[in-house]
């Protein structure tokens, strides 16, 4: 039997708790059901000389300097800041919404400090829910509902398969709103991609004389050859429990990866698509390394209800579930042999950051 730590899963959260373990002395197995490490932040070189994210496009954001840090040590950055369009009434128009969003929608001229007044007019005249009880009411309590319609309404119905108003009004809390001309996606203080890419910068961090790497095996096969001191699990929550209080949904993608015989084929990295088309959104990937080619890739995402897990779903019937999942979690983190982290074992909404945050806050705390 084997007495070292087991950290299941080499995605962002399992990386940065097995690479914390093993400087602090511990022997450290990393199993990962993937062929390949860097879970779902996974790219590769394409022939193209592009960098593809295999998984869909990943923008690293951050305001907190000891994350940002603590990924530098394992790749140096590009300092790349992410602006996005949304194709809207037949016009590529800034997104999220800002001053410019506005103006260009509308055929309005109006100053930033009129923006705000402009909101809370599109706002008075709508109609939601005070306090909010859904995505809806959140976006059009801040917006109004000609703006909700416009960009919100449709993209949602198409990403989460099901109509705004039974999702969670947690789901909308992350979308910004500016009344400046601010068009940058993020307003993070760091921003960027790995220069040479996730994969090698997850690699790097695997890189050490404590850490073994375990790719292409399901650890539920074989959990049992191991009684480890303690197991960090950052898979699906409700698998770890053979779905004793049910299954909990997961969103999933299909990226059509298309290669095109031109320099470039749309002016940002990313274009939404909310209204037109059945993809989501459209991303081509040589802006975010400033790659050079004659030609280009890109990706169209197409949202899925099964497949590979991407996105939890934030419906009160999943959250209620989560909540009894999570106290079987609780007793099982007070023994001290096992911690769950990330956005699949703990069925939470996390950016990259806070993976990384919330894996070196609870391994230092166990370690402890």
């Amino acid at each position: 039997m084997l007495k070292a730590m087991v950290v299941v899963g080499a995605g962002l959260s399992g990386a940065t708790a097995a690479r914390i373990l093993a400087e602090a002395g511990y022997k450290v197995l990393v199993i990962e059901r993937l062929k390949h490490v860097a879970g779902h932040c996974y790219d590769y070189k394409h022939e193209t000389g592009i960098t593809v994210h295999s998984y869909g496009p990943h923008i690293f954001h951050t305001n907190n300097k000891e994350v940002w840090d603590f990924v530098n040590r394992f790749s140096p950055f590009v300092y790349y800041q992410h602006r996005v369009l949304s194709y809207v009434d037949g016009r590529l128009i800034p997104f999220p919404i800002n001053r410019d969003t506005i103006a260009q929608l509308f055929g309005i001229e109006l100053s930033t400090y009129e923006v705000e007044e402009f909101l809370e007019k599109e706002v008075k005249k709508s109609r939601y829910n005070d306090p909010p009880k859904n995505f809806r009411d959140v976006v059009v309590s801040q917006v109004g509902e000609r703006l909700y319609e416009a960009f919100f309404k449709n993209y949602t119905i198409k990403q989460w398969g099901r109509d705004p108003e039974e999702l969670s009004p947690e789901v909308a809390r992350r979308i910004p709103v500016r009344t400046n001309r601010d068009d940058r996606y993020f307003s993070d203080k760091y921003q960027g991609i790995p220069k040479y890419g996730y994969t090698k910068m997850v690699e790097r961090m695997l890189e050490h004389e404590n850490i073994s790497l375990l790719l292409g095996v399901d650890y539920f096969e074989v959990r049992d050859l191991f009684k480890p001191k303690l197991t960090v699990y950052t898979g699906e929550l409700d698998r770890f429990f053979d779905y004793v209080h049910g299954e909990l949904e997961y969103r999933s993608l299909r990226l059509e990866l298309v290669e095109m015989d031109q320099e470039y084929y749309q002016p940002v990295a990313v274009v939404n698509y909310p209204n037109d088309y059945d993809w989501t959104r459209i991303t081509e990937y040589k802006y975010f390394l400033n790659e050079k080619s004659s030609r280009t890739v890109v990706h169209f995402e197409y949202p899925l209800a099964k497949g590979e897990p991407y996105y939890i779903v934030m419906t009160r019937e999943n959250m209620e579930r989560r909540e009894k999942y999570m106290k079987e979690v609780e007793k099982l983190e007070k023994t001290g042999e096992y911690l769950f982290i990330g956005r699949l074992a703990e069925y939470k909404y996390y950016n990259m950051d806070q993976v990384i945050e919330a894996a070196m806050e609870k391994i230092k705390e166990r370690l402890k």
